[in-house]
């Protein structure tokens, strides 16, 4: 059995859904709360649906119990109830998932995160406790570190809207970035499952090309034959965000500007090999929808 933490998320829904065309069971953990709609498309696809809260550790050991494998893709930055920080949800609620899968003995745990970022900040704090707990705990585990969705960060949410030719870059807009797919993500995180090559090991995550967000627009105004209105949000008004934030929520999203204005180039040769998984979606199918 596959436990999959974060099920109603999209990447975690994705990884779920391979998994069950892979004929691999999967018990999906969701909340009380969560939306009936995506519950629904769970159990539509096959996956067997368990109540659970990472906030919850009793509700924890009843979802490990049976279990082969745990791939968590929760955080609580994309979905917020009632009790929910990134204390008690990525850093205790995972530190919690993982005693309860060391007790009831499941073989692998994969988990996902992000690369390591060069400020501080609460939902960085929260992953790199979790990574840690993993190193010295006795999980066999796997540790996935994306960097950009490119479904999220290109999309109007944060300030990229195709169809409407504007585009909100953070910073200078002139540092590379290896923008992934989180299909491609979900993909990958399947192929660790029992994969020796992947045992105890982190692997940073990115697209088949690094481009700058600059360049980005460039593609985006090619696809559209339109051109584009660019807002650059200043670096240093970033960072004087991040150091003046007292609000963690604030915090973090500042943290995680920032590092799209440094930018993140990864070499994803090593990793293919290890999880040979390609082709991987390019920006310029992101943009024309192929």
């Amino acid at each position: 059995m596959n436990l999959v933490v974060g099920a109603t998320g999209v990447l975690g829904g994705e990884i779920c859904r391979h998994l069950v065309e892979r004929g691999r069971p999967v018990r999906a953990m969701v909340r009380d709360s969560s939306d009936p709609d995506r519950v629904a498309r769970l159990r539509g696809i096959g996956a067997e649906v368990v109540r659970g809260d990472l906030k919850d550790p009793r509700s924890l050991e009843a979802a490990c119990r049976g279990v082969r494998t745990v791939v968590s893709t929760a955080a609580s930055v994309h979905s917020r109830q009632e009790g929910d920080s990134f204390d008690s949800v990525d850093r205790q609620g995972h530190l919690s998932l993982i005693d309860a899968a060391e007790a009831a003995g499941v073989g692998q745990f994969v988990h996902v995160a992000f690369p390591p970022v060069a400020v501080e900040f609460p939902l960085q704090t929260a992953k790199r406790a979790v990574e840690e707990r993993l190193r010295r705990g006795r999980l066999t585990y796997t540790v996935l570190q994306p960097t950009f969705f490119m479904e999220v960060w290109l999309s109007p949410a944060l300030g990229f809207d195709l169809p409407g030719a504007t585009a909100r870059i953070y910073g200078s807009g002139r540092n590379r970035i290896s923008w992934v797919s989180f299909l491609d993500v979900a993909k990958l995180a399947v192929a660790t499952l029992d994969n020796p090559k992947a045992a105890n090991a982190v692997l940073e995550l990115g697209g088949p090309e690094a481009l700058s967000p600059l360049e980005v627009v460039r593609l985006a105004e090619r696809a559209t034959g339109k051109t584009f209105e660019v807002q650059h949000v200043p670096e240093e008004g970033l960072r004087a965000q991040h150091d003046g934030a007292t609000d963690p929520m604030q915090r973090t999203f500042a943290g995680l500007m920032l590092y799209y204005a440094s930018g993140d180039v990864i070499d994803m040769t090593e990793t293919l090999d290890v999880l040979p998984v390609q082709p991987l979606k390019s920006v310029r199918e992101h943009l024309t929808g192929a």
